[in-house]
């Protein structure tokens, strides 16, 4: 069984977050925590259960220990990944553009769907949405688009004073965070200008819509953004 009540699937699409720069976390470079420890932040369970799901990711071949031990997708772990993650984001849209949900309860229904659409389910349901380029949370529904556009994005918090950008992705792993975005209004496709970082303090102050807010460090790191 999975540990944690979490599916193969859904360890797979987190570590396909962890793996890529412009994911929901960046986990290389000094000092950065062990891949179990984020894995079990995003996922809401035990550094134990996902030390144990990691062992069984290895010895199914979906992940390997890299140089410096730390664990890696193989080629074969990041071809289902990258199915996984298209499938939560065609049947994100199938909740939001059929059956009236908003953007996001879809993600957290869309995880619990998962396992039920099998790929022609899947196949069927894109050709009938006429194949949408995106989920409902800016991420292209193609993992290649979406590597390919990561060049042209950056979190809020790299940017400074005075940067202006228009928000494109919304990062989806923290349901209470993904919920606020939408309450707030951070999303995707307003424009929002940076007036003031205040790394001491852990927040940014930001423009939307014609108002000033302080937002914290964890949302402004969540959100993708296309610098002008």
């Amino acid at each position: 069984m999975p540990a944690a009540g979490h599916s193969v699937d859904e360890y797979l699409e987190t570590i396909y977050f962890l793996a890529f720069p412009i994911g929901e976390y960046t986990p290389h470079g000094a000092g950065a925590p062990p891949l179990a420890s984020r894995v079990a932040e995003m996922l809401h369970v035990s550094r134990a259960s996902a030390g144990e799901m990691l062992k069984r990711l290895e010895a199914e071949g979906l992940v390997e220990r890299g140089e410096h031990k730390e664990a890696i997708l193989t080629p074969t772990g990041t071809e289902r990944a990258r199915k996984v993650v298209r499938k939560h984001r065609i049947i994100e849209r199938l909740l939001t553009d059929f059956m009236g949900y908003t953007a996001a309860e879809a993600h957290v229904h869309a995880d619990e769907l998962g396992d039920t659409f099998t790929d022609d389910m899947v196949a069927r349901i894109d050709e009938r949405l006429g194949h949408p380029d995106r989920c409902p949370h800016g991420w292209p529904v193609d993992p290649e688009a979406e590597q390919a556009e990561n060049r042209d994005l950056a979190p809020l918090s790299d940017l400074g004073p005075g940067d202006r950008a228009t928000i494109v992705r919304l990062a989806e792993h923290d349901g209470a965070l993904l919920h606020w975005f939408y309450d707030e209004g951070f999303v995707p496709g307003r424009e929002i200008e940076v007036r003031e970082a205040q790394p001491a303090a852990g927040q940014v102050t930001v423009r939307l819509n014609g108002d000033e807010r302080a937002i914290g460090e964890k949302a402004a790191a969540g959100l993708f953004v296309r610098p002008a």
